[in-house]
């Protein structure tokens, strides 16, 4: 008879652990159980600068028989899992007297729902944001109350839109009124922080040596452990951990792919760790966000696939425009083209990780089963720079209290963060109102 193992086990080896994904031999043996028990709710927020082309956005059905439009067509596999949603607004991103800096309003207010001081020295204030309020109140479960993550760097202090400060664009996430989050933008990094536990510095220090020298995987480090774990854990768990250690150890090489990628491109470089190509960094750090719900090392993340405002251009899809020059459109169709090019680009990401996440088995459902993963932007149109009927998608059910596979249309002018105070209700973290919330939003259920 198999024994029972911790939910906290990590692989432990030299400047190591290695968190596990929820496995059979954690759960309790019961005569009765008939069902594998699912995992905690997990959920994270995706946000895309500059708005989107409109008219390729939004369905023209409402309820179970929606239709995708062209932007929205990379979903379609994913009908049964997503809530297209209609109607929601950002007021607080509006001027309401401020004049100019609708972009660094539409980040700082994406997900705290309150208006920023415009200013672009000290003295920045906007709102706690919604995966803040929820890791207050359950950031203490996992090793990492929060993940922070992004394809931009970006700045805290200067002026990056006509007079509110650069920390603005550059976080979604705030602790507190006064304190943006960095993110992370190094999927390098990032892999160290999930995997590169220990209360040892210079066996870390050493670890970290041995890999950059000899070309080693982390999970050499740990394959001692992992060989005693498997001897101990049923067949099923066996298949699942070397699924599991082959995605962590297929992650490592497609970093070390980007680090040589980056040496042949830029010779005297030190190598950062990111993909050269955008796409294959978007992914990346999808690959991180999902091991790291898998693992239950977080069960909340932020992801800035740009900063507010970006102009960066996307050749790779035929668009060497920049972004923020072509979301003034003025309603020249070659330019619309472009953006529904860029548009559809985005969520083909948001569509990868959606099928990353729904690939992985949990319980007697998949990883996505028990999230909710809102993708959206925090502008309507990037020529008008309107806050109202906001372009978002939810994906994952929430642990069953969401009915998806359909599109959600709510009346306009409902603020967005009535959304959250709903998803913070059913992640077990509810508070009375946030931002310039108004009620829960109903009709997710």
């Amino acid at each position: 008879m198999k024994s029972r193992i911790s939910r906290r086990r990590l692989l432990r080896g030299l400047g190591a652990g290695v968190a596990l994904p929820l496995l059979e031999s954690m759960v309790p043996s019961t005569p009765l159980r008939a069902a594998a028990p699912a995992g905690p709710k997990r959920m994270a927020f995706l946000f895309v600068p500059n708005g989107v082309n409109v008219a390729n956005w939004f369905p023209k059905r409402t309820g179970y028989d929606f239709d995708f439009p062209p932007i929205l067509e990379p979903l379609a596999p994913f009908k049964h899992d997503l809530l297209v949603l209609s109607g929601l607004t950002h007021d607080k991103g509006r001027a309401n007297g401020d004049g100019p800096g609708d972009h660094a309003r539409s980040a700082s207010v994406f997900l705290t729902g309150a208006q920023p001081r415009k200013t672009s020295g000290s003295g920045i204030r906007s709102g706690i944001s919604v995966d803040q309020v929820a890791a207050r109140q359950a950031g203490g479960r996992t090793m990492l109350p929060s993940l922070e993550l992004g394809c931009e760097p970006g700045r805290s202090s200067g002026n990056c839109d006509s007079g509110y400060s650069c920390a603005y664009s550059s976080s979604i996430s705030w602790s507190d009124p006064s304190t943006p989050l960095g993110k992370e933008v190094n999927p390098r990094n990032v892999f160290e922080r999930l995997f590169g536990q220990s209360d040892k510095p210079r066996e870390v220090r050493e670890r970290q040596h041995l890999q950059q020298t000899l070309r080693k995987s982390i999970l050499d480090f740990v394959s001692e452990d992992a060989r005693r774990l498997r001897r101990s854990v049923s067949r099923n768990d066996q298949r699942k951990l070397d699924q599991y250690l082959d995605g962590v150890r297929a992650i490592e090489q497609r970093m070390e792919r980007a680090d040589r990628e980056s040496i042949r491109r830029a010779p005297m470089a030190r190598p950062g760790g990111i993909p050269p190509e955008y796409a294959k960094h978007v992914q990346l750090m999808c690959d991180l966000m999902v091991v790291a719900f898998q693992t239950d090392l977080t069960r909340i993340s932020t992801f800035m696939l740009a900063n507010a405002g970006s102009n960066r251009s996307y050749r790779m899809i035929g668009v060497p425009d920049g972004h923020h020059s072509l979301s003034h459109h003025g309603n020249n169709e070659q330019k619309l083209a472009k953006i529904a090019k860029i548009n559809r680009f985005h969520v083909e990401q948001f569509a990868y990780l959606i099928g990353r996440l729904r690939s992985i088995r949990e319980g007697d459902g998949t990883l996505l089963d028990q999230c909710m993963i809102v993708y959206g932007s925090g502008l309507h149109d990037g020529n008008r720079h309107n806050n109202e009927n906001l372009p978002m998608v939810m994906a994952g059910r929430g642990g069953g209290t969401i009915r998806t596979g359909r599109h959600l249309a709510v009346p306009v002018e409902t603020p967005v963060t009535n959304l959250f105070l709903a998803m913070l209700e059913r992640f077990g973290t509810p508070v009375p109102w946030l931002g310039d919330s108004t009620g829960i939003l109903t009709g997710l259920s």
